[in-house]
């Protein structure tokens, strides 16, 4: 029977890639030691198999229903959350202080990959809880954070952003939604919102929705927008939660996939104005939003190449299991078929998937460890080193996003062909894992959007390419003198950085002559571009581990499956790059120059 979801692919991409035990050595993480956190991880596994898992087809098959102007659950999404809650894994990466558990990021990340496996779309309203209560622990006051953070901390309450507008969706400078202050300090707010996840389900005591506003002094564009604290429910005059605030459920959106997290249309204000609180200073919203969307952007990532490795799982399985058809070589049609492994394009699809999957989930622990070394650097007054990983973090974060979404969808659709009819049917998860990870793609800013912020933000902007570069360059030095898989995977890595290099040193004459939109008509090539270089390199750091590895456990088949997916990737995927690199240097103009009616 397959392990739908092994643990030793997390051990070693923890503790073998991302040394995990040098991390918790520092006095932040005294608490916990390496066997406890295997421990935590067992638990984490354990939950997600026996009361995750069985939630999914329920609540993919239970659409939420909005009844009498509330959003009506199934019961089993409340009973998985208590369960996962009342195991402090909500609480766990919060400071011991806040009644955490002042664990590591990127432990609590791949907390997350497990619950994530089991079922994305339940695990969606504990990770937006967490990025809010993160957010009003670095922007928000004492008296905000101990009236609105602590309880979600507990589990008590739950979190939501409320970014998007009908008429604005993904271009925040046209929202419109008003807040008017008000003679005790607190506001009124007027307006609709669009696409929010969460903001309605009944599973807590209280929703704690962060809101984007104009006040009426704002100036206009992105500049001129706050951020508030606008609950579902407010204290009576005893300080009871049973004043419904004049937030209002008007619609909910019907999804392809996705469908356990209920999305929701709003109305603030129908009834003389939602009662709503500033976070921080005026117009300064946008700002601090992206503190929990950038935090979300990673989760997209992750949860995005999460689904494709429980598709990945769940196709192996059914490989190993399903007989069908012979060896090519055998004409005895009374011979015993094989399973369907034993077929060559078989294993190229399931190669395909290992290599995306397993790739895009050692990218996203890889910006989850980043986190924790960045912080650890500024506690310890290094602001050199501080800046350095937080220019790496920054520049990764749109590849986390973009391309873990991105090939996670490709991966789970070649999982439903490895199952051919069944795969393309309810009695498997695949099409459920599919439709699920399609949101993706979409979801806190679209790939379109990434690649922009990517090129013209974070890597011409910012100037941010160069602190990867020499990560990578880093990696490629440790290859010349290791083993032969090392050595051919990172002289084809060598090539593909030349590219991203001779590209963006092009594209950034191009940006110096002013033309905008000719710098940035492909900047989803340069993704693209960029982001299959930086998974090679993630591949050939795990291929330095596992090669180490093999030499005393020569027969080790996780071990030589690593190499296997390695080499795939740097012989299948990664000589994509020069096609890429040959649309944006010179910069292709066919989509800049096609006229719209055209189309």
């Amino acid at each position: 029977m397959t392990d739908r979801f092994p643990l030793r692919d997390i051990h070693f991409l923890l503790e073998d890639l991302l040394d995990l035990e040098g991390l918790i050595d520092h006095a932040r993480f005294a608490a916990h030691d390496l066997p406890g956190v295997r421990d935590i991880l067992d638990l984490a596994r354990q939950l997600a198999v026996d009361v995750f898992l069985p939630t999914a087809p329920i609540l993919d098959a239970s659409e939420p229903q909005l009844v009498d102007g509330r959003v009506a659950l199934d019961p089993v999404a409340k009973e998985a959350l208590d369960a996962y809650m009342e195991a402090g894994f909500l609480a766990a990466a919060f400071d011991e202080e806040d009644g955490g558990m002042q664990l590591p990021y990127l432990v609590t990340t791949a907390i997350g990959v497990l619950f994530a496996a089991a079922n994305t779309p339940l695990l969606s309203y504990a990770s937006l809880t967490q990025a809010a209560a993160n957010l009003l622990a670095a922007h928000g006051s004492p008296e905000q954070k101990a009236r609105w953070m602590q309880p979600m901390i507990e589990g008590r309450y739950f979190g939501t952003m409320a970014l998007s507008e009908t008429q604005a969706g993904s271009s925040l400078a046209d929202l419109t939604t008003r807040a008017e202050p008000q003679p005790d300090g607190s506001f009124r707010l007027f307006g609709s919102k669009m696409w929010i996840t969460g903001t309605d389900h009944g599973m807590g005591e209280n929703i704690v929705n962060l809101v984007l506003a104009r006040l009426p002094d704002a100036p206009p564009g992105t500049r001129g927008i706050s951020l508030f604290i606008v609950p579902r429910l407010l204290e009576d005059a005893d300080g009871a939660l049973t004043v419904e605030n004049d937030v209002r459920v008007v619609g909910l959106n019907h999804k392809m996939g996705f469908r356990a997290a209920v999305n929701t249309v709003w109305a603030l204000g129908d009834e003389g104005g939602a009662v709503g609180w500033l976070v921080g200073e005026p117009h300064r919203g946008l700002t601090y939003m992206f503190h929990m969307m950038n935090e979300a952007r990673i989760a997209v990532g992750m949860g995005a190449s999460t689904m494709a490795w429980a598709g990945y799982r769940a196709s192996l399985g059914y490989a190993r299991e399903r007989p069908q058809g012979r060896p090519l070589r055998d004409r005895d049609p009374t011979s015993a078929q094989i399973p369907i492994v034993g077929h060559t394009d078989v294993r190229r699809m399931l190669l395909e998937q290992k290599a995306l999957a397993e790739g895009g989930l050692a990218l996203s622990l890889y910006a989850a460890s980043l986190v924790d070394r960045t912080r650890l650097a500024r506690e310890a007054g290094d602001a050199e080193e501080a800046r350095r990983l937080g220019l790496l973090l920054d520049v990764l974060t749109p590849i986390v996003k973009a391309w873990c979404s991105h090939y996670g969808v490709r991966s789970n659709d070649t999982a439903i062909q490895v199952l051919g009819g069944y795969g393309y049917t309810r009695d498997y998860p695949v099409e459920r894992l599919f439709r699920d990870n399609r949101l993706n793609p979409i979801h806190e800013g679209t790939n379109g959007i990434q690649a922009l912020d990517l090129l013209g933000r974070k890597v011409l902007g910012m100037g941010a390419g160069p602190v990867l570069l020499q990560e990578i360059g880093a990696t490629l030095a440790e290859a010349a003198s290791a083993g032969p898989v090392a050595r051919e995977l990172a002289g084809q890595l060598q090539v593909a950085v030349q590219r991203v290099v001779s590209v963006t040193t092009s594209l950034a004459g191009v940006g110096q002559t002013g033309d905008v939109d000719l710098l940035l008509a492909n900047a989803t090539p340069y993704l693209h571009l960029l982001g299959h270089t930086v998974v090679a390199w993630l591949w050939l750091r795990q291929v330095l581990v596992a090669e180490a590895q093999l030499a005393s456990y020569p027969d080790d088949a996780f071990l030589k499956g690593k190499l296997a997916a390695a080499r795939w990737f740097s012989r299948w995927e990664l000589p994509l790059t020069a096609h890429w690199a040959s649309l944006l240097d010179p910069v292709d103009r066919t989509c800049l120059d096609t006229d719209p009616d055209w189309l």
